[in-house]
């Protein structure tokens, strides 16, 4: 399975292209959908379920240093994130929205700044969530910092420089496989440090 393979499972899910369309029409700068959103996708194709396992949430990430107070940086959330959640909860009120900008997210993860989104994505946990897809003037586009390799081979697998990266959450890794109880969910999944 290839990127163009995710592209066109994607693009055949009405659901899946409702969601990217509305998320368009906000007009974020450098925006994403990303981790189970797309994960959730292909883990199902890939274990031949009929029917979609159901998402906890659909994270929505977009960069702009200048829609956030100082004071709103460290916060959970800003007043900006907020609108764009309820905007999206009223179109489709069946799903949990998190609406975040990556400008303060650094913050989070103990790291320096990041220079856009993608920067961004790239440094969650595990190789697999580090997937993102979004519309562009109508056409989907996919990012994938460590390609889709992991992701369709099954493999849970933290992302390069790891311990380094979460030395402030070292299990994070851990903890997140085991909440999530993917394994469970998928359970041709395997894991690999």
């Amino acid at each position: 399975m290839t990127e163009e393979d995710i592209i066109q499972l994607i693009e055949k899910d009405k659901w899946m292209m409702d969601i990217l369309r509305t998320v368009e029409k906000l007009g974020l700068s450098d925006w994403w959908i990303g981790a189970g959103f797309v994960r959730s996708k292909v883990w199902d194709y890939l274990q031949s379920y009929k029917q979609r396992t159901p998402l906890p949430d659909i994270d929505v990430i977009y960069f702009d240093p200048y829609d956030f107070s100082q004071k709103e940086m460290p916060e959970d959330t800003t007043a900006v994130e907020e609108k764009y959640e309820r905007k999206l909860q009223k179109i489709f009120p069946q799903v949990k929205w998190g609406v975040t900008n990556q400008a303060r997210m650094h913050l989070f993860h103990k790291r320096g700044p990041y220079k856009n989104s993608e920067e961004a994505l790239s440094e969650w946990a595990e190789t697999a969530t580090c997937i993102g897809v979004r519309l562009r003037n109508g056409k989907l586009e996919l990012t994938a910092p460590y390609g889709v390799g992991d992701l369709v081979n099954l493999i849970l697998r933290p992302i390069p420089g790891y311990k380094k990266k979460y030395k402030h959450d070292p299990k994070a890794f851990e903890r997140r496989v085991s909440e999530k109880e993917w394994l469970k969910k998928w359970p041709k999944l395997r894991i690999e440090n």
